[in-house]
């Protein structure tokens, strides 16, 4: 592994667009800078040994040229809300993709900002889950500035349609990478041969 230079040199390692603090993910992705060329799946058997249980590096592909974090154009996360009736979630999920903006303020590090929600939401897909214990909202975002996080599209939806949760909601991201915009779809952003400008 490559180390920066100075008297506290570090691991040249770069994450790009990390999950918010309080939701699980099953797609995260870094780069690491090595000083000499190495196999892949060597690597990736020695990060995977060397993480605890739980965390787990599914695949690891020789950089290309050109920034990681411009191949992440969009989020797919999934929410689990329990004790809420699927005919609720699915009507705010109408009622915020059928406004032309809806804004929320978060406190960021500089103070309080405004900014649009409805902008960054591609799709919302309200449907009860498999066991039908709860109700499961299915949510692609384009990544923004600010990024628009999964308790923004709650705030949002609380606006629109006063929707509320007895119980905070179980959020995952489960992908993020190029956006397919004609099926409202991430894709893998590590496919070497993906367009990611026209779709």
């Amino acid at each position: 592994m490559a180390f920066s230079a100075g008297f506290h040199p570090h691991p040249k390692i770069s994450y790009a667009n990390a999950a918010p603090t309080g939701t699980a993910s099953e797609a995260e992705y870094f780069e690491i800078s090595v000083t000499e060329r190495v196999d892949p799946q060597r690597v990736r058997a020695a990060l995977d040994e060397a993480l605890p249980d739980g965390l787990d590096v599914l695949e690891v592909v020789e950089a290309r040229p050109g920034a990681l974090a411009d191949r992440l154009q969009a989020s797919h996360w999934i929410m689990e809300f329990r004790g809420m009736p699927v005919g609720s979630l699915a009507d705010a999920a109408k009622r915020l993709l059928a406004a032309e903006r809806v804004e929320v303020t978060r406190v960021m590090k500089n103070g309080p900002r405004t900014f649009d929600v409805r902008e960054a939401v591609v799709s919302l897909v309200a449907s009860p889950s498999q066991d039908g214990t709860c109700a499961i909202l299915r949510v692609v975002v384009r990544h923004t500035t600010p990024a628009v996080r999964p308790d923004d599209v709650l705030t949002a939806l609380q606006s629109v349609a006063a929707l509320t949760s007895p119980i905070p909601p179980l959020v995952t991201r489960l992908a993020q990478g190029p956006l397919h915009i004609a099926t409202a779809t991430v894709t893998d952003p590590l496919v070497a041969d993906q367009d990611i400008a026209g779709i």
